[in-house]
């Protein structure tokens, strides 16, 4: 067994099959933990929903970070321009429909759907669609309109990595998400980069560009 940064015993190598977080290079001796607490019935500082993993699913708070804020942005020096465009793929939406649903008779194709462009900045970005009640604000913020009502407040988290690469995790969405058409477990990092086409909701594709500093 390996021991993550969060103090969880692993049986994964490189990502911790608990929280999700990326393991350190050496192992660190496991931290004592209280009898009467484990990380599944830890709750959030902000919200008190309890804890699923490194994000979360509420209100968006990273546990790595300091208790009652989110983890600080920094600039990493990668020196490339990153930026994540989001647009309404049919195809997908087809997809989608064709396996059904509770819903799937009452949402729509968008008429119109332009694409938007996220540059993408600190060390984590999250997408999903803001909410005033649970003080939810993503970096990639889908509300619209047009609203694809398939995606989450708080849908999936980018995570800048120390090469300049990007990885995405889902905290436990509603509807799941894929990147290439290849689900993504929930509270496992995938590696994303350029030309990544990651679907979520009804409709939506976002896709990742790298440009020139």
């Amino acid at each position: 067994m390996t021991t993550c940064p969060q103090g969880h015993a692993s049986g994964a190598d490189d990502y911790c099959d608990v929280c999700g977080t990326q393991m350190a290079a050496a192992p660190q001796p496991a931290a004592p933990q209280p009898a009467t607490a484990t990380p599944a019935e830890e709750g959030c500082p902000i919200c008190q929903t309890p804890r699923a993993g490194q994000f979360c699913e509420v209100c968006g708070h990273d546990y790595s970070g300091p208790a009652g804020s989110a983890t600080p942005v920094r600039d990493l020096g990668s020196g490339a321009r990153w930026e994540a465009v989001t647009a309404a793929d049919r195809a997908y939406y087809e997809k989608v429909i064709a396996e059904g649903g509770p819903d799937a008779g009452s949402v729509a194709f968008p008429p119109y759907c332009p694409e938007r462009s996220f540059a993408l900045h600190g060390e984590q970005v999250r997408i999903g669609r803001r909410s005033k009640a649970r003080n939810l604000a993503p970096e990639i913020d889908l509300t619209g309109p047009p609203e694809d009502p398939g995606v989450s407040h708080l849908h999936a988290v980018l995570l800048a990595q120390p090469d300049g690469s990007w990885t995405i995790v889902d905290p436990g969405s509603s509807n799941g998400t894929q990147v290439n058409g290849k689900p993504v477990r929930v509270n496992v990092p995938v590696r994303v980069g350029a030309g990544d086409r990651i679907h979520l909701g009804a409709w939506t594709v976002i896709t990742l560009r790298e440009g020139a500093p």
